[in-house]
């Protein structure tokens, strides 16, 4: 393996408060040294891009190749990435586009464009995949202008304006829905699924719940409202406690409720004496979703794909902001094949609530039903079909010419624009550290 050490300096982030990323020392693996075919994902923001990202990465990996994510500095990404290995990580300052708060997006941007730039002169990619999400477009119009073949894979129904945007120029996009494809700027769509990591499948019940410490032979409902938890699906659940502890009393709650609400629905269910454990986030959700035998989940695409995945039926309560109101769409696709429960936030009552939850607890036949709804949503083979099909797109004169390749001039994005207007003092150095290969 080919190493180099680096230091790199500071990175200051456009965001309320002065936060810094401290210099630090890593041992990275050079693709272009080494012959191989370097990959770099753009997948931060939020879980659903960037687990799906990381199943990719896996698959690319396996395939012998090198591989740079690139995320955000929020703390879900944070979190998620700490103890990864085997690939880099490259933390960029940019930021989700807000109202009143258009100016720190833009700047975030152009520093993120830059940041993403000046890495890619380094260590150049042949190969680069938008997950979507704010994260995504700058790095790819910078491997763009590296030379890279670019991707994408939008896991909605309804794409997300970055890989809109972002589909006039891709070399091929991917999608978790057919239903997407239409929505997109190229003809050049393959339609995968969406990638799940390869430790999520079917596991014994007991085991799961075991090793979460929860009692193996009573059912389990799983709460999670998304990679960062869900301050309306707490409050319902938190409305549904008296009815569920009345009817269920032999129900155990697992609840992802993010950093907020942990304490207050510890509080609640200890005050109804329903058994549960409470946590603002949870890496291992192939233990949580295995030791299930229902969940209540916002319907994000990559939480509808790990669901599928593990065959947990669900209540889906979609999040009702979600941008062109894509959660509610993925909702009723999954709800039109029985694969899942919909519940809209704006009609949800407790009641309502207790009564799906209590129905999937009790009723064997209504269960199966529902996993049976959930295999065909599964898509196993999405991660290797998208690195098969991107690396299908590297010729052996792309690998031999790593080294000094001319940049693109003709790509659909003004990217000579992007760099005379970004702003002069972005020092744009992105934060980089490494897992061990």
């Amino acid at each position: 393996m080919c190493t180099n050490t680096i230091l790199l300096p500071r990175l200051a982030i456009p965001q309320t408060g002065d936060t810094d990323f401290q210099t630090r020392e890593y041992t990275e693996p050079l693709a272009h040294a080494c012959g191989s075919v370097h990959a770099a994902i753009a997948c931060g923001g939020t879980g659903g891009h960037l687990f799906p990202g990381l199943a990719v990465a896996t698959e690319l990996i396996e395939r012998g190749c090198e591989v740079t994510l690139l995320i955000s500095p929020k703390d879900v990404d944070t979190e998620a990435t700490r103890k990864i290995q085997g690939m880099e990580v490259v933390t960029l300052p940019a930021v989700g586009l807000k109202r009143g708060a258009e100016l720190a997006f833009m700047r975030g941007f152009f520093q993120s464009y830059s940041a993403a730039r000046q890495h890619f002169k380094k260590h150049p990619p042949q190969l680069a995949l938008s997950m979507g999400g704010f994260t995504a477009a700058p790095p790819i119009i910078a491997a763009k202008r590296s030379g890279a073949r670019t991707f994408l894979h939008e896991s909605n129904t309804i794409p997300g304006r970055a890989n809109r945007w972002l589909s006039w120029s891709v070399d091929h996009a991917f999608v978790g829905f057919p239903s997407a494809s239409a929505q997109l700027h190229t003809q050049k769509v393959t339609v995968t699924g969406t990638p799940v990591r390869p430790q999520f499948r079917p596991q014994p019940p007991e085991a799961c719940r075991a090793a979460l410490g929860l009692e193996p032979h009573r059912p389990v409902l799983l709460v999670m409202g998304g990679s960062q938890g869900a301050k309306a699906v707490n409050e319902l659940v938190c409305r549904a406690l008296p009815l569920l502890a009345k009817v269920t009393p032999e129900l155990q709650c697992f609840h992802l409720s993010g950093p907020a609400d942990v304490e207050k629905m510890k509080q609640a269910y200890a005050e109804f004496g329903l058994t549960a454990q409470v946590y603002p986030f949870f890496a291992q959700m192939e233990l949580a979703l295995g030791a299930a035998t229902v969940a209540v989940s916002r319907a994000g695409a990559s939480s509808l794909a790990e669901l599928a995945a593990m065959r947990v039926p669900a209540v889906l309560v979609p999040y009702p902001a979600a941008t062109d109101d894509h959660q509610v769409h993925n909702a009723r696709a999954f709800e039109s094949t029985g694969a899942a429960r919909l519940l809209e936030q704006k009609a949800a009552t407790p009641q309502w609530l207790a009564h799906l939850v209590v129905e999937m607890v009790h009723s064997d036949s209504v269960r199966q039903e529902a996993q049976a709804a959930l295999l065909q949503w599964h898509a196993p083979a999405a991660a290797e079909q998208i690195a098969e099909a991107m690396l299908g797109k590297v010729s052996d004169s792309e690998l031999r010419a790593q080294e000094g390749r001319p940049e693109v001039q003709n790509s659909r994005f003004n990217v000579q624009s992007l760099e005379s207007t970004a702003p002069s003092d972005s020092s744009g150095t992105p934060a980089t550290r490494n897992g061990n290969v």
